[in-house]
């Protein structure tokens, strides 16, 4: 699982890159909407990961 979470936060990270460069965040609300990023990501992946098991199970 460490490697799925090193991934997470890498494109969590982009993704903060991202809304700075656009001027979605500020460094002063970079901690309140960071985690919610990550979460979102981290939730998206997880979901994912459960839809190819349950498909493995089906066709298995």
């Amino acid at each position: 699982m460490e490697r799925i979470e090193k991934e997470v936060l890498q494109v969590s990270k982009e993704i903060a890159v991202k809304f700075i460069e656009t001027q979605r965040i500020s460094p002063t609300n970079f901690a309140e909407i960071f985690p919610n990023v990550y979460k979102v990501v981290l939730e998206t992946v997880a979901a994912g990961q459960q839809t190819i098991e349950k498909e493995t199970q089906r066709r298995g």
